[in-house]
């Protein structure tokens, strides 16, 4: 079978990863699945691990066709218990894990918040809060003991948006989780980074979004893509919404030793966000 001569172009070259183990949670779509490709395009060995296993075989059939030795790995990594076997799976078949992105996650409804049941606000804190707690809890003891690791969190413009406030707070927690846990394990030679995207363009997106969204009107549903299209314009400077390898390029950048020196920081890319941290 003919290799692929490239994964995403962007990297230009670059092989900031050659020789490194990354875990990419979440990687089987989306900016997790852009970020499997960039860091397999600069040389990593990457473990992919999705709650969706053929979207993670998807991925993985792309790395290694291009020549990239990836695994797939399939959980729901909101149990602290798939976080603990995903890490043992990574070492065992890698023998170390030098990076760890944590994509999990992602908005499951959009309205106001006091239209959300008690039942949409635990399902999406359980989506998107206790995965990437659980998975950097469960990367530590690795990272700990070869004295060195990167590790990049998933924020998200909505912390200082609306329409998304479970989501926005579970986000919130990430971003706390990154300038809290930096601190700790700088003594260790680890960092850990965020990267908050603002609205991006996921082609390639298995899990629906907003699903309560076919119940609405015509005229409900164009009125909020009105309302969306607005907030776009008014917070995103491009006036676009960015591409998953737009996203998978900043998670690059923190994640390699171009970032050596920098821990602890959440980079807004593409909203120009003030977060109140």
């Amino acid at each position: 079978m003919a290799t692929k001569t490239e994964l995403d172009p962007r990297a230009a070259g670059a092989r900031r990863f050659a020789g490194k183990i990354a875990v990419v949670a979440g990687g089987g779509q989306g900016i997790g699945s852009a970020t499997a490709r960039r860091l397999a395009q600069e040389g990593a060995s990457v473990v992919v691990a999705d709650l969706n296993g053929a979207s993670a075989e998807r991925v993985v059939k792309e790395l290694t066709d291009f020549g990239a030795p990836a695994r797939p790995f399939a959980a729901d990594l909101s149990e602290r218990e798939s976080a603990v076997a995903l890490m043992a799976y990574a070492a065992k078949e890698f023998g170390r894990i030098d990076v760890l992105v944590n994509v999990v996650g992602g908005t499951i409804w959009n309205q106001y918040f006091h239209r959300y049941t008690p039942e949409q606000i635990e399902a999406e804190v359980k989506k998107s809060f206790w995965p990437p707690i659980w998975l950097c809890h469960a990367v530590l003891p690795y990272m700990i003991e070869q004295k060195s690791g990167a590790i990049v969190n998933l924020g998200s413009h909505a912390v200082v948006s609306t329409h998304r406030v479970p989501y926005a707070a579970s986000k919130g927690g990430a971003i706390a989780l990154t300038s809290s846990l930096a601190k700790e394990v700088a003594q260790h030679g680890i960092r850990v980074n965020c990267i908050a995207p603002h609205s991006t363009e996921a082609s390639d997106r298995v899990t629906p979004r907003n699903p309560n969204a076919e119940r609405l009107s015509p005229e409900e549903r164009a009125r909020r893509e009105a309302e969306v299209n607005e907030r776009r314009a008014r917070e995103i400077p491009m006036a676009r919404r960015a591409l998953a390898e737009e996203q998978a390029a900043a998670i690059a950048f923190v994640a390699s030793e171009d970032a050596s020196f920098i821990t602890g920081e959440v980079i807004a890319v593409g909203g120009g966000a003030t977060f109140p941290y």
